[in-house]
């Protein structure tokens, strides 16, 4: 069999997996149309295999790292799911009150991959607290198509509303400075774009390839805003222009990025479509900007 590299791949193959994994088509589709790719020694099965999250290979922080306390946590979100669990992660060691950030998932609950990025953020001298919107039907199954599933039967209203619960729960939690801010990936962008709408004390809100609110929602915003875009993520990056005449003229704090040669998806390093250079540069914007926001002067 032969083996399948990202760089040999057309970029018409990344932008069917993008439909896929946004329920744009369903499995079947998606395999039918993947076998036009399928040659050369590779099968069809194979490719999209390639394609898939591969979470345990991608994983950089255990959960057993000594330099964090983690664990999980049940709090309250009375005008969305009810119960939600959630991954906190914090220092192991500190010796005043943290700035925290809300991390909020893609499309199919709470997966490795954003634990991952959990741990990564409390690593940074944060709390950080990743819900699953998929609690109240069970939580994330262990899988992204079972978890895309469930995530399409929530209304997204009351999942908005389980992510500002989480800011109450961080704003009053005993380890919080109170200073908070959110940053989520995909779906989670959207939200993160709506926190900021919803929250006006919300300090600082990081969208990764996240869909922009409608244009009489933007005046409201009071967070200051780093946006991060994928080149090839048309998609996403059709709303764009508008979004940012709104916050231009609304002047509102925002700086923006556009990664060149990447595709959505591009910070997330369990499927092909991760860029290492521009995750690795995205995330060190985003570290920084949290500091500059949340930790007072």
């Amino acid at each position: 069999m032969k083996t399948i590299r990202k760089e040999d791949l057309s970029q018409e193959v990344f932008e069917l997996y993008d439909a896929y994994a946004h329920s744009k088509i369903d499995r079947r589709e998606f395999m039918n149309k993947l076998s036009n790719y399928a040659v050369g020694g590779i099968s069809v099965a194979a490719l999209a295999a390639f394609l898939m999250p591969q979470y345990a290979q991608a994983q950089q922080i255990q959960a057993s790292d000594p330099r964090l306390n983690t664990e999980y946590i049940i709090y309250n979100s009375p005008k969305g799911g009810g119960e939600i669990r959630g991954l906190l992660a914090k220092p192991a060691k500190f010796d005043w009150k943290l700035p925290a950030v809300v991390v909020i998932h893609e499309n199919r609950g709470l997966n490795p991959y954003i634990e991952d990025t959990a741990r990564a953020l409390a690593l940074e001298g944060f709390i950080a607290l990743a819900p699953d919107a998929l609690s109240p039907l069970g939580g994330y199954p262990g899988n992204d198509d079972e978890g895309r599933a469930m995530q399409s039967q929530r209304d997204r209203e009351d999942m908005l509303q389980d992510f500002i619960a989480a800011y109450e729960f961080l704003k009053s939690y005993n380890d919080s400075s109170g200073h908070i801010g959110a940053v989520g990936f995909c779906f989670g962008g959207w939200v993160a774009n709506m926190m900021a709408v919803r929250i006006p004390e919300l300090e600082a809100a990081v969208p990764f390839y996240g869909t922009q609110p409608e244009a009489e929602e933007v005046p409201k915003i009071q967070a200051a805003l780093m946006l991060h875009f994928a080149e090839f993520d048309q998609r996403v990056n059709a709303g764009w222009p508008a979004y940012e005449a709104a916050l231009q003229s609304n002047d509102i704090h925002y700086s923006a990025f556009m990664y060149p040669g990447v595709n959505h998806g591009f910070h997330n390093n369990s499927t092909p479509r991760y860029d290492e250079a521009a995750a690795n540069l995205a995330w060190q914007r985003t570290v920084s900007f949290f500091r500059e926001k949340l930790i007072p002067s």
